[in-house]
């Protein structure tokens, strides 16, 4: 029978989760097992899940189903309700070995046919005061390794229910940080993401509130044979002192910020309870790129919050050119039951489609003009993965896409002279020392 199989949707976060969950569940012999790990950041992603499970189970009708996750988390009666789930774990659940104990002998059929609340193992996230270390010595198919640090969001911006998905803030203790990225590089990582659901908050749940910038020095000192780090999703506001003299200076940190910034005009940050101003945004963009020329940004933007004018979208849309920003992860907002934002005057949905799709274009117009800049440069490629008969994809450290015409090893780092672009990647080719 086949091993446990986990489909992820969402964050990097889940990524990390989900080997964790392998894991358990591989432990557990839950072979002929599928586990949905699902989002909830937009009412899409739970649709999609939803579809997902339907279709997995008309595929492989013999197949148990757990369901875990962000929409898990908030919504299980929804996934319990479906006759295909045979289980719902929380967040907190999903993490722990014994939740997995006992479920080898669970019936698909007569699982899926119980009643609602004996399917669901889901606590109160609110009630978590603590956030565990979880080793994992490497993620099955990728050649970085994602690094859980922090979990859960003390902040409550209108449009967002993670918080209610995830619980408060609460940070991994730095010992079993540096502890697992150790692991990791032993075992062959050349580079390593910190992730978390807001990774700029870590620390001040800890002893001696140690401040983020503080956990990647920390990280930096005591892992000496580490090439590459990387920082998830951050907000720039809360950056410390610490933090932005090492993105200025630490060449072994990645010239890389994905920026949470989700709107450019400031009525809208204010309605969406956003802790920064447009103006701040632009400051600390140009600021690091003065200090750094090498670094490259990427950012969340939504397009067409409630109440968002056509003016007030075009102060979004410059943002892009504002903030120098390249890799554009946008969403048409979706309302959230539970929201605050859900409850005020809605957009047209079409108009948010229409939106979405110009920052889109204007983020590939930005993509393109960075990927001309690359021409004729040296770049370090990070190798990720085969994508056709001698070709493989890396990124750079500026995490720009990068094939290369030869059957190169996954996970080595390797110096590349760039000579094109095709197809939204820099195409070039190996330099030999």
């Amino acid at each position: 029978m086949a091993k446990p199989q986990i489909i992820t949707f969402g964050c990097r976060l889940n990524s990390f989760e989900s080997e964790v969950m392998r894991r358990h569940a591989e432990d557990n012999d839950l072979d002929g097992t599928i586990i949905i790990n699902t989002c909830a950041v937009t009412a899409e992603a739970t649709r999609q899940a939803r579809q997902t499970i339907r279709k997995l189970k008309r595929e492989q009708p013999d197949a148990k189903i757990i369901v875990t996750g962000c929409a898990a988390q908030i919504e299980p009666e929804t996934f319990a309700n479906m006759p295909e789930t045979s289980m719902v774990l929380g967040n907190v659940e999903k993490m722990q070995a014994e939740s997995y104990a006992g479920l080898d002998k669970l019936d698909a059929d007569l699982n899926a046919g119980l009643p609602v609340h004996e399917k669901i193992k889901v606590n109160d996230i609110m009630s978590v005061k603590e956030t565990a270390g979880h080793m994992v010595d490497g993620l099955k198919g990728r050649s970085r390794a994602f690094v859980q640090i922090q979990n859960g969001c003390d902040h409550r911006c209108t449009f967002c229910i993670i918080p209610y998905g995830r619980g408060n803030s609460r940070s991994v203790p730095m010992g079993q940080i540096v502890k697992q990225i150790k692991a990791l590089v032993d075992n062959g990582y050349n580079e390593v993401v910190l992730t978390g659901v807001d990774v700029t908050s870590f620390g001040a749940d800890l002893p001696g509130k140690p401040s983020l910038g503080h956990c990647v020095a920390t990280i930096l000192k005591q892992v000496p044979d580490l090439p590459r780090l990387r920082l998830s999703s951050i907000d720039s506001v809360e950056i410390d002192e610490k933090l932005l003299e090492l993105i200025i200076n630490e060449k072994r940190l990645m010239p890389h910020l994905h920026l949470s910034l989700q709107a450019g005009d400031n009525m809208i940050l204010k309605r969406m309870k956003r802790r920064h101003s447009r103006e701040d945004a632009i400051a600390f963009s140009q600021m690091i790129m003065k200090a750094r020329p090498d670094m490259v940004f990427g950012a969340d933007i939504i397009a067409g919050f409630p109440t968002e004018t056509d003016e007030m979208f075009e102060n979004s849309l410059k943002l892009i050119e504002d903030c120098n920003l390249t890799y554009m992860h946008v969403f048409p907002y979706s309302p959230r039951e539970g929201t605050p934002a859900a409850k005020m005057p809605q957009v047209a949905k079409q108009i948010r489609k229409e939106r979405a799709k110009l920052l889109r274009d204007a983020g590939e117009a930005a993509m393109d003009k960075l990927l001309s800049k690359l021409q004729g440069t040296i770049q370090s490629v990070l190798i990720e993965r085969p994508i056709g008969d001698g070709v493989v994809l890396g990124h750079s450290e500026g995490f720009a896409p990068v094939k290369i015409d030869e059957a190169l090893e996954t996970g080595q780092i390797v110096k590349v002279h760039i000579t094109g672009q095709e197809d939204g990647m820099l195409k070039g080719s190996i330099i030999n020392d």
